[in-house]
């Protein structure tokens, strides 16, 4: 018996390439996720992506004050970050500190927990997207993934969808990927891509853990290169983000952006 012997057997496998990278998902008989492997083209990923573009200059802190938030909005337009990402209640300052740039403002709703009515998520979106916010990070309903209710899990993903949508805003799936085992993740990304969810996102940075490689990799390779893959909760240096782009992330959601956009034009220079 040699060490191939005991090499798994997949039912099946799918290889898509995105944003420098080849990426191969490997299915049971069940269409379950079993395994991902990640090739990285290290050049065309180094180019295939603006790093500064795709971060999401995160202010959630429940004690953030108004000139934190102003402090927030003057980074953002300093670095040109591709949006700020704040709790709904800031979603009009932003928009107003913000007017006239290409930074877009994103409101974070049912945050942290998930855990208020789909009523409640579906108006705090309005009245995120009525007071400017072109992004929706909306939390999911993480007790009925585990219990196993995925109609209730989906249609609260698909009624706030389907208020953005109408208004043009998009809308991100925080998954809380530390509170999930792999098998729940897969099922999230499933029942987010079903619903019509433009993104899924690792964390809310608020629970027991933050984004990792591993489980943006399993992200992607579920999603498929049709929906965006944000990485957020505890990405700190460029390291960190480009390691994130590397396992297929599209959008990184950190408090660290000038760090890493200080640190990346020194590289450059």
């Amino acid at each position: 018996m040699t060490a191939k012997d005991f090499q798994p057997v997949y039912a099946f496998q799918k290889t898509l390439t995105s944003h420098g990278q080849t990426m191969t998902t490997y299915f049971d008989k069940k269409g379950r996720v079993k395994k991902v492997d990640a090739c990285v083209d290290n050049d065309a990923a180094d180019h295939s992506i603006s790093l500064v573009s795709i971060i999401d200059h995160t202010l959630l802190k429940p004690n953030a004050t108004a000139e934190q938030i102003a402090i927030l909005c003057e980074q953002a337009l300093a670095y040109n970050f591709g949006a700020v990402c704040v709790n709904s209640y800031w979603v009009a300052y932003c928009k107003a500190a913000l007017a006239g740039s290409n930074v877009k403002v994103g409101a974070a709703i049912g945050f942290p927990l998930g855990a208020m009515s789909t009523k409640a998520k579906v108006y705090e979106a309005k009245r995120s997207i009525k007071d400017g916010a072109v992004e929706i990070d909306m939390v999911m309903n993480v007790g009925e993934l585990k219990s196993g209710n995925l109609a209730a899990v989906a249609n609260d993903i698909r009624e706030v969808v389907r208020v953005a949508h109408k208004k043009g805003a998009i809308v991100k799936v925080i998954l809380e990927t530390c509170l999930l085992t792999d098998e729940e993740k897969v099922t999230a990304c499933l029942l987010s891509k079903e619903a019509g969810a433009d993104f899924v996102k690792t964390s809310t940075g608020f629970s027991t853990g933050g984004a990792t490689v591993e489980d943006i990799r399993l992200m992607r390779g579920v999603v498929g290169p049709e929906m965006g893959v944000k990485a957020s909760g505890g990405i700190r240096t460029l390291a960190d983000a480009q390691a994130m782009i590397a396992a297929g992330a599209t959008r990184i959601g950190t408090s660290g952006g000038v760090k890493m956009a200080e640190e990346l034009a020194a590289q450059q220079a």
